[in-house]
């Protein structure tokens, strides 16, 4: 059975070469070539379903059991009728037993095959070259063909994981496959949810093979996707007889000078995700407009003689800290004053900025960091944090304790035990103001009881849907706040 929706359960590359060498000494019914076999008429049946009216077809093997997948597919097209050519690498006699299997099968019906370019055009492409079996930088002979490959604005369906892309991180080797449609096969690769992976998967598909308990039985996730019904287990219906102290008290404080946009928005996000009470800290020249333009929204403003700040971090159940909070000695202040209490907390922004001069451990905090400001707090370049997501957030919650959430195409939240992953979003959010909605979010979710990491996986979930939900008018455009109507929606599941 083939499914669009990513399932729950992620895995690594290395984590299904495990478990389909223990379902194959533990399942006498099941052998790499059964398995293989069902890949490639999975492959088949999604193109049969994709592409119905395809007559010429190019499946292009390489050298591991990725290509033994496409001679599959191959043989499969040929017998319904299809004209299909192999364009195979010429170092044949190095393929696997079962490849070289699924390859004697193929020539045994007269298949057509090639090594050099191909010079005429196809309606269609199988990409069998890689699968998660690349280790290092594409070799030139194998990146000339994904050069072509991606050259012929033709549609292409990628076995497995795109020629190319890393199935562990989603980052790229070199030259990677374009496709248009990706199916993955037995465990989903985690690889393919974040990084580079949206620019390359295309649309995403899944088939189990028909052994995913038995996969499951014998083999732990990596990481857990994000589903809208996990999201609304923990948003249960309000007692009819609830106030709004039942719901939290949230301090959002930041908005510097010429800032006050970002502490707006973050505040008016916590009240519309829910919380029972919102109060901003700001600048007193930001009080007053943030009241007139939301007066539920208790604003005050605050300078260093002032003890207000210490009566309102009493008030709170909640601080969110760092939006608009800027780095100049008010900045600063604040966030020396107001870090270390010993209540939930949600930093971002310059928060984090002033986080990563002073790192300190701290177990009820959650960080939002974007990959610039992972850098920072880690020390290293944007591009390694890029290039591999999971490793920097794990060295991230070792560093700073906590929730950590590394935004980004794929956002990643991890507690220092489960990893999770957020698959929804587009690239509309790639706008001023976004992440200053997303911790306001998350702190209403903590303010209305929800533990750390429920309120950091649902919270980024609940902002890259409304997001999404947004974009159906249109990605270039949106603006934070246009968010607001679709997060209210989506607290209120029905």
């Amino acid at each position: 059975m083939i499914t669009h929706d990513i399932p729950l359960l992620l895995y690594t590359s290395e984590q299904i070469r495990q478990g389909e060498q223990l379902l194959t000494e533990q399942q006498n019914s099941v052998t790499l070539y059964h398995l293989m076999e069902r890949a490639g008429e999975a492959t088949f049946d999604l193109m049969r379903l994709l592409y119905p009216q395809c007559k010429k077809l190019l499946v292009c093997c390489g050298k591991g059991n990725n290509g033994g997948d496409g001679y599959v597919v191959a043989r499969l097209a040929h017998e319904q009728g299809v004209d299909v050519t192999v364009w195979e690498l010429p170092t044949v006699e190095h393929l696997p037993t079962d490849a070289r299997c699924a390859r004697s099968h193929w020539l045994q019906c007269n298949g057509k095959t090639i090594t050099d370019t191909p010079t005429t055009t196809y309606e269609l492409i199988i990409d069998a070259l890689l699968g998660i079996g690349i280790k290092g930088q594409v070799r030139s002979e194998m990146a000339d063909r994904i050069r072509w490959i991606n050259h012929q604005m033709t549609p292409v369906i990628a076995v497995d994981v795109p020629s190319g892309l890393c199935a562990d991180t989603g980052a790229t080797f070199g030259a990677v496959i374009k496709a248009s449609q990706t199916l993955s096969f037995i465990g989903f690769k985690q690889g393919l949810t974040t990084g580079q992976a949206a620019q390359y998967c295309g649309e995403r598909y899944f088939s189990d093979l028909g052994v995913a308990l038995q996969f499951s039985q014998v083999m732990k996730p990596s990481a857990l996707h994000i589903t809208e019904s996990q999201v609304q287990s923990l948003l249960l219906p309000r007692s009819r007889v609830a106030h709004k102290g039942c719901f939290g008290r949230v301090l959002c404080i930041g908005g510097d000078l010429g800032m006050a946009g970002a502490i707006r928005l973050s505040s008016e996000a916590c009240a519309r995700a829910g919380a029972g009470l919102t109060s901003v800290i700001t600048r007193p020249d930001n009080a007053l407009s943030i009241a007139m333009m939301r007066p539920e929204i208790m604003a005050i403003g605050w300078q260093e003689s002032s003890n207000i700040l210490i009566d309102k971090l009493a008030w709170s159940d909640v601080v969110v800290l760092g939006p608009g909070l800027g780095t100049s000695d008010w900045g600063q202040s604040l966030f020396a004053q107001c870090h270390h209490i010993d209540k939930p907390c949600v930093v971002d922004a310059d928060g984090l900025n002033l986080l990563a001069k002073a790192p300190d451990y701290r177990d009820n905090r959650i960080i939002t960091p974007h990959p610039g400001e992972a850098a920072r707090l880690l020390n290293v370049s944007i591009d390694e944090i890029e290039a591999d997501r999971f490793a920097a957030i794990q060295r991230l919650q070792q560093n700073y304790g906590g929730v950590v959430v590394l935004k980004g195409a794929g956002s990643l939240i991890y507690d220092g035990k489960t990893l999770w992953i957020c698959t929804c979003g587009n690239p509309g959010m790639a706008t001023g103001g976004m992440g200053d909605v997303l911790s306001g979010i998350i702190g209403a979710l903590l303010g209305q009881g929800l533990a750390l990491v429920e309120a950091a996986y649902a919270g980024v979930w609940i902002h890259s849907r409304a997001a999404d939900l947004c974009a159906q008018s249109g990605e270039r455009g949106m603006l934070a706040s246009d968010l607001f109507p679709f997060i209210r929606q989506l607290v209120n599941p029905r």
